[in-house]
């Protein structure tokens, strides 16, 4: 593997590997700070962000290497009209791996073409958040001990949310796993999901509008954000931006082990109370971003 573009670029067992590479980091920083010594990685972030590009940038510093890019288009050349094949083959000059976020589907595959050294799709639009969902499924396996057998409820945004896309993609592989998809009717998953991927393998879902009646039965809430820039019409995303707030008083006929994910940033649909909840996950996720990106950039540089 050359690339990162996609979660299904992976085999359960190179995940598995990284995973388990993750996990030494963890145990053992010390063994891994001099790693990348002399390597440089560049963050080209077309799309605003903070939790992807730190955390990539923090994985880079703590293997001994080094970091350069940009964190929005307009402090690039492609605000003067520069195409992101021409920008990436560039910055494949300087740079030893990229790591690449566009608000464009498919633009990391297109500068794949194009560059010299790895990329890391850092998210493209609605379309894929690989490094995310690699996140997600360490975090399930450090807090459920396993990725089967599982029943994972998805809540919010269904229809633009990379995240949840992937993280289907990835959980579809493995054994007796359960999806319960949580949203408003404008926001459902889309059909491409619910039939190249749900239907064609055969795995169990249900859709509901109500999410205090299907807590009960999970084991994963996957909650996100409606997100303001995916929409084209303003008037819509002020309805449904508010759909479903979680709040201690909906988790009261949750598992006792329920394991709560948000890749993060939320506005209000966690409320803060539910922070101190020994079943939010989030922020131990939001830090084992850094260690799983820290395994794939030594993956892909062959350190």
């Amino acid at each position: 593997m050359n690339n990162l573009i996609d979660i299904l670029d992976l085999t359960e067992s190179e995940i598995d590997a990284l995973i388990d590479t993750a996990n030494d980091i963890i145990k053992n920083p010390d063994n891994y700070a001099e790693k990348c010594k002399r390597k440089k990685l560049a963050t080209l972030f077309f799309e605003p962000s903070t939790r992807t590009r730190l955390s990539f940038e923090a994985a880079m510093l703590e293997l001994g290497g080094s970091v350069l890019g940009f964190s929005e288009s307009s402090s690039s050349s492609a605000s003067k009209g520069e195409s992101v094949g021409d920008t990436v083959k560039v910055v494949s000059c300087y740079a030893d791996i990229i790591a690449m976020r566009h608000p464009k589907e498919g633009a990391p595959m297109v500068a794949s073409f194009k560059s010299d050294v790895p990329i890391i799709n850092a998210g493209d639009g609605g379309h894929n958040h690989p490094t995310q969902t690699l996140t997600d499924l360490l975090t399930i396996k450090r807090e459920k001990g396993r990725l089967d057998n599982l029943t994972v409820g998805f809540c919010g945004d269904l229809k633009f949310g990379r995240t949840v896309h992937s993280l289907i993609n990835a959980m579809s592989r493995y054994k007796n796993i359960k999806f319960v998809l949580i949203s408003p009717p404008e926001l459902t998953l889309p059909d491409y999901i619910k039939q190249g991927v749900l239907a064609e393998k055969n795995i169990e879902y249900i859709e509901t509008g109500d999410l205090e009646s299907a807590m009960p039965s999970l084991d994963i809430l996957y909650m996100t954000r409606v997100q303001r820039e995916r929409f084209f019409n303003e008037a819509d995303y002020i309805r449904l931006k508010d759909s479903y707030i979680l709040n201690l008083d909906k988790l009261k006929n949750a598992k006792n082990d329920l394991c709560i994910l948000h890749p993060l940033p939320r506005v209000n649909e966690i409320s803060t109370d539910v922070d101190s909840d020994a079943r939010a996950c989030y922020f131990k996720q939001a830090l084992n971003g850094k260690y799983i990106r820290m395994a794939l950039i030594l993956k892909l540089l062959g350190v």
